[in-house]
């Protein structure tokens, strides 16, 4: 097992704290030391030249699958040359009523080397062997669909 840790900073930049004005824009340091300025999503007050949180999982969601279905094809000797993931997360109301992103779907498109292009069915069967094996995707309750998207074939 492994543990992920990040440190979360924010301080008051107004010199009142109304729900309306305060700010959004914090950052989060990664323990890499890598970090990233994070705001709410514009619909709450956030700056839209900044990243937000439902961003951010999407984005996780959408890595987690890309490096899962790399490595299982990488084991499968396929020799990926670009994957492009054109990825949304919607927002709304969960069964319990509670706001949640509901559904994230996934839309990658990939480009494959040489000869041995995989088949639909073969296609199909890693992005469900990389959804299953996917730790984000194992920790978020939404649906998640994936719908591959025609990439050029390189031979």
């Amino acid at each position: 097992m492994s543990e992920h840790s990040i440190t979360l900073t924010w301080q008051r930049t107004t010199d009142d704290f109304n729900i309306k004005t305060y700010n959004r824009t914090h950052a989060v340091k990664f323990s890499g030391g890598s970090q990233l300025e994070v705001t709410a999503a514009p619909a709450y007050l956030g700056d839209p030249n900044i990243t937000n949180p439902e961003e951010l999982l999407v984005a996780a969601l959408s890595s987690c699958h890309m490096l899962t279905f790399l490595a299982i094809a990488a084991n499968k000797g396929l020799v990926i040359d670009e994957y492009i993931d054109d990825a949304v997360g919607a927002l709304g109301k969960n069964p319990e009523g509670k706001m949640a992103l509901t559904q994230i779907t996934l839309r990658p498109k990939i480009t494959f080397s040489n000869a041995n292009q995989p088949d639909a069915n073969t296609l199909h069967a890693i992005h469900e062997k990389a959804h299953a094996n996917c730790f984000i995707a194992n920790s978020v309750s939404c649906e998640v669909t994936i719908e591959p998207q025609e990439a050029n074939k390189k031979l």
